[in-house]
């Protein structure tokens, strides 16, 4: 019998697994990917009596994947906070999943650990853009500010790490950067024993510096829609992009639009200020799906930009 561990290649997703895996040790095959690689489970090639842990992917999303492996026997514990839909009732099936706003999956996991590896759920919270929350939870901690900001620096750089195109965008693979900070316990640790968050932090640096000089192809007065080109950094830089607009118009929603082959892939953000409506958004769109502060579409087609942008603005209007 084997273990599989399923989880998101974002910061989310690394954090929640790696707080598992301090916790419970254990040897297991590694399936994750990009940011927007969400149909993990179709890629499990599990046997009847295996076990399977899924991390920060939305069950509705991977609903036909988990079907199929609790039909074979396979035993899943699933951890996240994306929409779900209906979830199975199964003796083979364990879920945690909350998808409330201000929730990430590490934060998930760390009730479910009563705090055991808290830190890294700090950092977790920290890359989701979720700032109350990773505030709250440092305070907890007892950090100094210095400790939350590199925390927040870190979160933010594993996150980065995350978005692209294929795993060919990315500076590095999402399973070998879960491997390269697998050996701390403490991410303090790891910020000073391993280069990785010093390249990505840099990177992550430059890459917002193209962004920022990106008008917005539409302008109105409760939010923006910016298209980035067609090049590496953008794909990077997509997701951080939207959540530092985010962070310095908290009235405002936005939405970041890459050009990808055959249309453009999509990150929104709800207002800070009012952090609802982004899932419903992007669930119009074929391959849309996220939570309510922030969502994405995997696929608009090329002549659909214009049908977005008039739903982004009926679904954030201006205040009264």
């Amino acid at each position: 019998m084997s273990h599989h561990d399923v989880f998101n290649g974002d910061a989310d997703g690394i954090c929640a697994l790696h707080q598992l895996r301090l916790a419970a040790p254990r040897d297991s095959q590694l399936v994750t990917g990009t940011k927007r690689d969400i149909e993990l489970l179709a890629r499990v090639a599990a046997q009847p009596g295996d076990s399977v842990t899924v991390l920060d992917v939305s069950l509705d999303r991977n609903r036909a994947g988990l079907l199929r492996l609790l039909a074979q026997g396979v035993a899943v514990e699933y951890f996240d906070h994306h929409f779900a839909g209906v979830i199975p009732r199964h003796a083979g099936l364990t879920a945690h999943i909350d998808p409330a706003p201000g929730e990430c999956t590490s934060t998930i996991v760390d009730r479910h650990l009563r705090g055991r590896h808290r830190l890294w759920a700090i950092v977790a919270a920290f890359g989701d853009h979720l700032e109350p929350a990773a505030a709250r939870l440092a305070q907890e901690a007892g950090l100094a500010q210095r400790q939350a900001d590199l925390l927040r620096e870190l979160g933010q750089a594993i996150n980065y790490n995350a978005y692209g195109e294929t795993e060919a965008d990315l500076l590095l693979r999402p399973a070998d950067l879960y491997r390269a900070l697998q050996p701390f316990a403490d991410p303090f640790d790891f910020v000073a024993g391993h280069d990785a968050p010093r390249r990505l932090g840099q990177a992550r640096r430059d890459d917002l510096a193209l962004a920022h000089g990106t008008p917005p192809v539409w302008h109105g007065d409760a939010g923006s829609v910016t298209v980035l080109p067609d090049a590496a950094w953008a794909r990077r830089v997509q997701g951080e992009f939207a959540n530092e607009l985010a962070a310095r118009a908290p009235e405002r929603a936005h939405a970041l639009l890459c050009q990808t082959k055959g249309g453009w892939r999509v990150s929104v953000r709800a207002p800070l200020a009012r952090p609802r409506g982004a899932d419903e958004l992007c669930r119009r769109f074929p391959g849309g799906g996220g939570r309510a502060e922030a969502a994405g579409v995997d696929l608009l087609p090329r002549e659909g930009l214009g049908e977005f942008i008039d739903a982004f603005a009926r679904a954030f209007p201006a205040a009264p």
